[in-house]
């Protein structure tokens, strides 16, 4: 599974971004390969591969660099809802990835400059020869249940005025069940119990793997983390303020699609 970075021809899944956003034809459809190969030469910033194991192929460019009106470009948010899994992992999977080769340049142990592995999708050191893979940012989310209502959260980091679930990072000896735990008694200020493991998904802003719980509300009244929460509160489905889009394991926990 090894990286080829200038490809000659590709049949693979296409895919451009620029930040948080992802090209597509105007008219909505994917990019081909010489989509790739136009916006590879607008940006001279730009970062090119391709992973045949995984069928993609993908590009990253700079925000804010004009381009041709024969394409548009949207969050990546509005690509997951408007499709299905087997997009949203390729483009979770291509995006991850250039996040990581965007910031993995350079060996952390030496400092020289790495070099695409031979064998692996991976960066490899040609000094020291330690090699450097991709990685991964395990996160846990989770529903609180309290009887008919849930607890959704407006996250203080957040520009939309969107109410999702409590999430957060895995910290190092934790197992995900406690990090759920400690995530809710830290930014909400409440206990709960049984935690429930309910599925996962890619989320690559830039590298998560998102853990999904459910969980029972056991006691405590909400007491904010201001850094963190700007609002939370117990909401019943007839009620429920406007929440993550489709596509997104938060809306899948929150509509009961587990």
């Amino acid at each position: 599974m090894a990286f080829i970075s200038n490809p000659e021809f590709s049949e693979e899944t296409c895919f451009c971004f620029s930040g948080r956003d992802i090209f597509l034809k105007k008219s909505g459809e994917l990019l081909k390969f010489n989509d790739l190969i136009y916006f590879n030469k607008l940006d001279k910033n730009s970062d090119f591969f391709e992973e045949k194991a995984f069928g993609i192929c993908a590009v990253s460019v700079s925000e804010g660099i004009e381009f041709s009106q024969e394409y548009v470009k949207i969050p990546m948010r509005q690509f997951f809802a408007d499709n299905g899994e087997e997009l949203i992992v390729k483009s979770s999977r291509s995006r991850a990835i250039l996040n990581w080769r965007r910031e993995m340049r350079f060996c952390p142990s030496c400092g020289k400059p790495l070099v695409e592995s031979e064998k692996f999708s991976a960066r490899e050191c040609p000094v020291c020869h330690k090699i450097y893979f991709p990685r991964i940012e395990p996160c846990v989310i989770v529903l609180v249940r309290n009887g008919e209502k849930i607890l959704l959260a407006r996250h203080a980091q957040r520009n939309q005025d969107i109410y999702a679930c409590i999430a957060g990072f895995i910290e190092s000896g934790e197992t995900a069940e406690q990090a759920v735990k400690r995530e809710v008694k830290e930014e909400i200020g409440i206990e709960i119990q049984n935690v429930v493991y309910k599925g996962s998904q890619s989320w690559p802003f830039p590298d998560q793997l998102m853990l999904a719980f459910t969980a029972e509300y056991k006691s405590g009244d909400i007491v904010l983390q201001k850094e963190e929460i700007s609002d939370a509160g117990w909401f019943s489905k007839e009620e429920c303020p406007e929440t993550p889009l489709p596509g997104s394991v938060a809306y899948r926990l929150i509509h009961d699609e587990f």
